[in-house]
């Protein structure tokens, strides 16, 4: 099962995270893929002002990871985009993370899909032709599956 999502704006790439962020529970990841410039960091903006995080997450491009909290979950947002190899995901703590207490949003999760968790949403963002943002979620896992059970239904 699969969801599509039509965003035109900012707003609207932030609401599908609102959408999805009441039903968001510890351990949670939510992996992002599609190229720059298509939404990721938007959502995770989104998500985090719907976690009730007051700080607005930037693409953590350099950082790697940032955490935020303040919220009803923290939120731990990495982007992979600057690492060659799979071995520097330990360097950034990255398993301990995402298996941690709060909700990890992973951008740039395709270069190691072999470190995908079992357990994940994955949305994979594109620009149409008409500069419309097409958000394709999908799930694995049982609590993947749950989530994107609930988001279309909230959809």
């Amino acid at each position: 099962m699969g969801i599509s999502y039509a965003s035109a704006s900012v707003e609207e790439t932030q609401r599908l995270a609102a959408l999805l962020a009441p039903a968001l529970e510890e351990g949670d990841v939510l992996l992002l893929t599609g190229d720059l410039g298509a939404g990721k960091t938007h959502f995770a903006q989104g998500l985090a002002a719907a976690l009730g995080i007051r700080e607005v997450p930037t693409s953590p491009t350099f950082t790697l990871m940032s955490s935020y909290e303040g919220g009803r979950l923290p939120l731990y947002h990495f982007d992979l985009y600057r690492l060659d190899d799979a071995g520097e995901l330990d360097d950034i703590d990255y398993f301990a993370t995402i298996e941690g207490d709060g909700v990890s949003v992973v951008e740039w999760a395709d270069k190691f899909c072999e470190a995908c968790p079992e357990d994940h949403l994955l949305l994979d963002f594109s620009v149409r032709s008409d500069g419309v943002r097409e958000i394709v979620i999908t799930s694995a896992g049982l609590r993947g599956e749950a989530l994107l059970e609930g988001l279309a239904q909230r959809l």
